[in-house]
This record gives structure tokens, C-alpha cells and sequence, in this order.
């Protein structure tokens, strides 16, 4: 009944990123990341979760470890 979303939009060692997934009536939200300049990564559920999910990797990981630009 519910797709997973295909595997190339999750974030990997060889395509870093942020990957957020809003929920449904039936789901909750989910969000992963793999950062490019240390090799974190973290995955969550539910929206407050999420929402530090993206806090953490925009503080200190991906755009951090960019200088700031996206």
C-alpha cells in the first residue's frame, strides 16, 4: 500500500546529503543524513525528531563543513 521511497534518494557515503520525508495521516516523518566532510550520519523519526535531525547536520555537518554555502 505504501512506496518506499526509490533508494537513490537516500543519502550515502558517495552522495552525501539530507534527506527529509514529511508524514502522512498514516506515517510519520523520517529524515537520514550522510555528511560529506566527516562521515556522520543519523536518521529519525517523527516530526520533532526530524526537526533536530536538520538542526544538527545545518549546525554541524554538511553546510558546516562548506563554509556555510549550500
Amino acid at each position: 500500500m505504501f512506496r518506499k521511497p526509490p533508494s537513490d534518494l537516500y543519502p550515502t557515503e558517495e552522495k552525501p546529503g539530507l534527506r527529509v520525508r514529511g508524514g502522512t495521516r498514516y506515517t510519520s516523518s523520517q529524515g537520514d543524513y550522510v555528511c560529506g566532510g566527516c562521515g556522520a550520519e543519523d536518521h529519525a523519526n517523527g516530526d520533532d525528531n526530524v526537526k533536530a535531525l536538520v538542526e544538527d547536520y545545518t549546525a554541524n555537518h554538511g553546510p558546516a563543513h562548506r563554509g556555510g554555502r549550500q
